[in-house]
């Protein structure tokens, strides 16, 4: 293999170890809302005391969760907005969409090539699809949470996507979802204080999916918007065929 290959493996290599190392130490069962209640005083108490280091240390885990597929970024959110109060959207968005863009890095190298080889066609009308109307339809899954984080990291980078348009789409996406849970967050303060384990029902609630949704379904008009102005467009006449004449001659 030569160098440059190995060089740009090294990030995918760098993110599938830490994925790894997190579940075979045991982390995922530590790192909980058993924990977080149990530990919540102290963590308060030092975010209120060290303002500016907090919010440091809330946003570079926050990047590694995200960069290395973590399923606590549900859990990051909500004690951010319980922790750190509404400043925490700035910093969860910030956060999400850097550790997004690793991972968009890291699949582009490691996957593109080898579906290129290995699935033809089917990538190929994978990548025209999603190439048509790229920057919504990123948009509509960020702000619709219907697919995980984490797949949607993954397939804009299959394809021709610009990083600079990924990047774009997952920001602006992610803020009407991050905000809900950041409010959701602040009102497990007090349950959180008293050591319990808060319902996460209220994520699923239709008070809190169907505007997400309304907004998805808003994002996508410009999709339908073109396909409907590309349906109203005349045919193109094709030439007559040669030796044909018109009826007059």
């Amino acid at each position: 293999m030569k160098p440059p290959a190995l060089k740009r493996l090294l990030l995918p290599a760098i993110l599938l170890a830490g994925l790894t190392l997190f579940f075979a130490s045991g982390a995922n069962e530590i790192i909980s809302w058993g924990f977080l209640g149990t530990h919540y005083a102290a963590i308060k108490s030092f975010a209120g005391d060290h303002i500016w280091l907090g919010y440091l240390a809330f946003f570079c885990s926050y990047v590694l969760a995200v960069a290395f597929s973590l399923p606590i970024a549900s859990l990051l959110t909500l004690a951010g907005g319980a922790v750190l109060g509404w400043p925490a959207v700035i910093l969860v968005v910030a956060a999400a969409t850097t550790g997004a863009g690793l991972v968009f890095l890291a699949a582009h190298n490691l996957f593109t090539d080898l579906l290129r080889q290995r699935a033809g066609a089917f990538f190929t009308k994978l990548e025209k699809g999603f190439s048509e109307n790229t920057f919504f339809y990123l948009l509509a899954l960020r702000l619709v949470p219907a697919a995980p984080f984490w797949a949607v990291n993954i397939v804009p980078a299959l394809t021709r996507m610009p990083f600079r348009q990924f990047i774009g789409a997952t920001c602006l996406g992610i803020i009407p979802g991050t905000a809900v849970y950041i409010s959701v967050g602040r009102g497990f303060d007090h349950i959180l204080a008293a050591g319990k384990t808060p319902d996460l029902g209220v994520l699923t609630s239709p008070e809190i999916l169907l505007p997400l949704a309304g907004l998805g379904a808003l994002s996508l008009l410009p999709i339908l918007l073109r396909r409907w102005q590309a349906a109203k467009r005349p045919m193109p006449k094709k030439p007559a065929a040669k030796g044909q004449h018109d009826e007059t001659d």
